[in-house]
């Protein structure tokens, strides 16, 4: 019976996928490699003060919280900056924490530098409805003053336009909540009762600065 010898260059290349098919297959059962996304959204949830942090935007003047990625061995490092006290001007104080996140999500905090933390900061205000008088006199007339909206709901959104809180407005209107370093959207939502909704608010809120304060007004419908 004729045999038919390879050549030693063409066994090389069968053993050579082979060899590939089996790497292939005991790494099957590890899962999927994380990536960059996935990696920024595992750093980030490790601290609520990271909460609606963005991405480093140069273009940005005073921008107090950012965070970059970046791959290292096999995995990726996140660093996540938060600044306060004059960012406009470069921030004054700053706080750095580094992340490293592994090809298959394991996380360890690698460094922790900076200035000691502030208080965190947030939101606060009131939510009113007018007119609630008919005809608008001036000097106004203290009766006819706007009225506050208890129950109201208002969203808040991150720069992505992601909720990331909700707050209830009090019997007299007022409300307040704490938020992480960063740029929001405050979205209110419908009152039975009343015309329309209130227009979205966009805010930012900066590590160890006063709370943010802004002012929501919802239309009564009355002329």
């Amino acid at each position: 019976m004729n045999m038919r010898h390879r050549s030693p260059g063409r066994l090389a290349v069968v053993l050579a996928g082979v060899l590939l098919v089996l790497v292939a297959c005991a790494g099957g059962g590890s899962g999927h490699l994380m990536s960059a996304d996935q990696a920024v959204r595992l750093a980030l949830s490790q601290q609520e003060r990271f909460a609606g942090i963005a991405a480093r935007d140069d273009s940005v003047i005073g921008q107090a919280a950012w965070y970059q990625v970046a791959a290292s061995g096999g995995g990726w490092d996140v660093l996540i900056r938060i600044g306060w006290g004059d960012c406009p001007a470069g921030c004054i104080n700053e706080h750095r924490w580094t992340y490293h996140v592994s090809g298959h999500g394991t996380i360890a905090l690698i460094h922790d530098t900076g200035d000691p933390l502030p208080a965190a900061s947030g939101v606060s205000g009131k939510v009113s409805a007018g007119p609630t008088c008919p005809v608008v006199t001036n000097p106004p007339d203290p009766a006819c003053a706007e009225r506050p909206v208890p129950g109201a709901v208002l969203v808040i959104q991150n720069a992505n336009g992601r909720e990331v809180a909700r707050v209830t407005a009090g019997q007299d209107g007022s409300f307040a909540l704490k938020l992480a370093p960063g740029a929001y959207r405050l979205v209110p939502q419908p009152v039975e009762g009343l015309m329309g909704t209130a227009s979205p608010i966009d805010f930012t809120v900066q590590a160890g600065q006063p709370t943010t304060e802004v002012q929501v007004s919802y239309d009564t419908g009355i002329r």
